[in-house]
């Protein structure tokens, strides 16, 4: 048995950033639905959080998991609990890109606060605003030229 121990910070949006999960109760439902769901397909969300136009994803990868399939598993069956449920007025779709990004140990606890408290932390600052940083601090700009 493989001892494996990765551990990837996902960041992905709604469609188009709509403000679909512009409710505590309905990010609530969603993050908790989400990770059991998760649970039930053997992937381990460590932490999850987010706010009205994304969400953020700590996950303890497996052996045998890859990041693609990690995420193909968690939000498209996701948009398709929340549409089932009815829990938006409109269709609700995830947008395709995502952000993924290893998190070393000695990080954990910074990534995890960092996730918790995401409603305070939009309250200063937008998505772009956030998006922008990740894009600058990961050095993502440069594949994009």
């Amino acid at each position: 048995m493989p001892f494996v121990k990765v551990h990837i910070h996902f960041v992905w949006s709604t469609k188009n950033r709509y403000p679909f999960l512009d409710s505590k109760d309905v990010r609530f439902w969603v993050w908790s639905h989400m990770r059991e769901n998760a649970k039930e397909k053997g992937i381990f969300i460590d932490f999850i959080n987010g706010y009205s136009d994304h969400c953020h994803c700590l996950v303890s990868m497996g052996a045998d998991q890859t990041i693609q399939k990690v995420m193909q598993l968690v939000k498209g069956e996701s948009a398709y609990w929340i549409n089932k449920n009815n829990l938006t007025k409109e269709a609700f779709e995830w947008q395709d890109e995502y952000f993924a990004v290893s998190v070393s140990e000695s990080m954990l606890n910074k990534v995890r606060t960092y996730i918790k408290y995401q409603e305070e932390h939009h309250a200063k600052k937008s998505f772009q605003q956030e998006y922008d940083e990740f894009i600058s601090k990961y050095g993502f700009e440069k594949f994009n030229d």
